[in-house]
């Protein structure tokens, strides 16, 4: 049976097309810059890459695109041997604590949340709609980064703030990242052979937040009512003192300019003044920039400060992951981490750490008390099970 996981932003759109139950990648592919000059496509399969340069105008010229390298691939002879399609869709709030058939209903309460998730959710309702034109006889199934965390109890997602503001105008933390937790957590009680663990996931890319996660459930998470909450990030403040926001608007900061600035111009950014990637912030730090390794420095405080209060509210941990673009590819990050952790008994075996470069990995020595492994997400397999089950 052939399912396609989507991923669509307001400008991209990526794709994967899985033979499940086998979980058998069949094509995989990311459209960029759509409605906007310049716009082209990759296309995966059979480990070769292509790229094609082509105007794309829209959401529903990108499915048309998909559908088209399908028979070209000959993916499929026609759309109905596609039998549904998974969506992400980043806000799912207080109404979704697992993946759903899309109707109505749903679309509306999408577009109602869209205020916490302005970047996200709108592009995955043009996505969606787009989909239900382009695939009219695809059962189309929505997945939500916020379902995994539904699990928090009262004390730990609410903030200290009137309780009526969380009926009133659903304040509370939802967290995000959920399918890349969900993801790494059940792959890492696989390698630890049990069920009954404390886990610590670490998905730390350009967005980054970390989980508490106790025999396959979320009991914290370090994002909040917005994915600007937590740790910080290539373009993101995380966690600030929220009287920062009035203070600068009696400076003369208007709202949208504050809002900007801490979603688009801090984190990596701001602190480094010149780079929002990793990459760039390690080569700074090993060229002896100065607000390079501030950047680096804060950022890893902060991921230690997660993980240490982890550890203790799960009472001990059992294994700790990393995963996503800096998780799983910066070996310089998880050393300033993990050497700050010795603390509690771990040890890293620098030579693994060193080799390991985006594959799954155990980094840690056999003496080390937590064992640390690193674990490639993969949130599109995520979202084919899911519409694989409710098919």
């Amino acid at each position: 049976m052939k399912i396609l996981s989507i991923n669509a932003g307001s400008s991209s759109m990526k794709f994967t097309a899985y033979e499940m139950p086998e979980e058998k990648v069949l094509i995989s592919g990311y459209i960029e810059r759509i409605g906007i000059e310049g716009s082209f496509y990759t296309i995966k399969i059979n480990g070769e890459k292509i790229k094609k340069e082509i105007k794309v105008v829209d959401h529903k010229q990108a499915f048309e695109i998909i559908v088209n390298e399908l028979i070209n691939y000959k993916i499929v002879e026609t759309l109905d041997e596609i039998k549904a399609m998974g969506h992400r869709v980043v806000q799912g709030g207080s109404y979704f604590d697992k993946s759903v058939i899309v109707n109505e209903d749903v679309l509306k309460k999408i577009e109602e949340l869209s205020p916490l998730a302005p970047l996200h959710n709108p592009a995955a309702i043009t996505g969606i709609k787009a989909a239900q034109e382009v695939f009219p006889n695809a059962l189309q199934v929505v997945v939500f980064d916020t379902s995994f965390h539904q699990t928090m109890k009262e004390d730990k997602y609410l903030y200290a703030l009137p309780y009526e503001w969380k009926e009133k105008y659903n304040i509370r933390k939802y967290g995000a990242h959920g399918t890349s937790h969900q993801y790494v957590s059940i792959r890492a009680n696989e390698l630890l052979k049990k069920q009954n663990t404390k886990l610590i996931t670490c998905h730390l890319g350009s967005g980054a937040s970390i989980s508490a996660v106790v025999n396959g459930k979320c009991i914290d998470t370090s994002m909040g009512l917005t994915p600007n909450a937590g740790l910080i990030m290539g373009t993101r403040c995380g966690d600030i003192d929220s009287t920062i926001i009035p203070y600068l608007m009696r400076k003369g900061k208007t709202i949208e300019e504050i809002e900007t600035t801490m979603n688009k111009q801090s984190g990596f950014i701001g602190i480094s003044g010149k780079y929002s990637d990793a990459r760039d912030i390690m080569q700074g730090c090993l060229e002896n920039d100065p607000r390079a390794i501030l950047a680096r420095d804060m950022f890893v405080n902060r991921v230690v400060d997660y993980i240490a209060k982890y550890y203790f509210e799960m009472n001990g941990c059992d294994a700790i992951i990393f995963t996503a673009g800096i998780g799983e590819n910066s070996f310089y990050f998880r050393e300033q981490i993990l050497n700050r952790l010795s603390i509690i008994g771990i040890h890293l075996d620098k030579e693994k750490n060193e080799k390991c470069i985006g594959e799954e990995a155990i980094i840690s020595t056999k003496n080390s008390q937590i064992p640390c492994y690193v674990i490639p997400t993969n949130e599109e397999v995520m979202i084919a099970r899911d519409a694989y089950n409710l098919l």
